[in-house]
């Protein structure tokens, strides 16, 4: 596939069908991710790869809004760096994620990023207790890595709509 097409194919996909994804598949897409670009080639971006049914039911409750539709993605990737190594792994994450979104696309799949990092778990307690936390907790992530994301992903169940035509000058100034 053409880069240019994935790219316009990439699309937050929240259905999926209850077909499992190939480890091939999910090793390819985890080799593109651990080859994106680090701030100072850190590499400090860790990955952690979900697929056990009952997980997945369990982390699509870690917010009671955007996440529940994870129990029914054939996996996650949750996408963390390590603190330690280095103050940018915010940045080595955002890339690694986006990364897999788009090789996601290139494997004939789709996905859907769940953002974690300092989210609250209920919206109406923006103090409250945080989804990193309980992910930290149910999948045993170290204290030093920060949560980014949690990519969801599997087979699409549905075709989405086309994206809006370009804005043009609304979003790109030529200077």
């Amino acid at each position: 596939m053409e880069f240019k097409e994935i790219i316009s194919r990439r699309r937050s996909t929240r259905k999926f069908l209850a077909t499992t994804v190939e480890r091939e598949k999910l090793q390819r897409i985890l080799d593109a991710a651990m080859v994106a670009p680090t701030s100072r080639n850190t590499r400090s971006t860790r990955f952690f790869v979900v697929q056990d049914k009952a997980t997945l039911e369990r982390m699509s409750q870690m917010r009671d809004y955007g996440s529940a539709f994870m129990k029914d993605a054939a996996a996650a990737i949750v996408v963390a760096g390590d603190r330690q190594t280095t103050d940018l792994w915010i940045d080595n994450c955002a890339i690694a994620a986006t990364t897999i979104q788009l090789a996601v696309v290139d494997e004939g799949l789709a996905s859907c990023w769940v953002h974690v990092n300092d989210r609250p778990r209920l919206k109406d307690e923006p103090e409250g207790a945080k989804a990193d936390d309980y992910l930290r907790s149910l999948l045993g992530i170290p204290a030093h890595y920060g949560i980014l994301c949690a990519v969801a992903l599997g087979y699409s169940d549905y075709e989405p709509k086309p994206l809006p035509e370009y804005e043009g000058e609304e979003r790109v100034k030529w200077l």
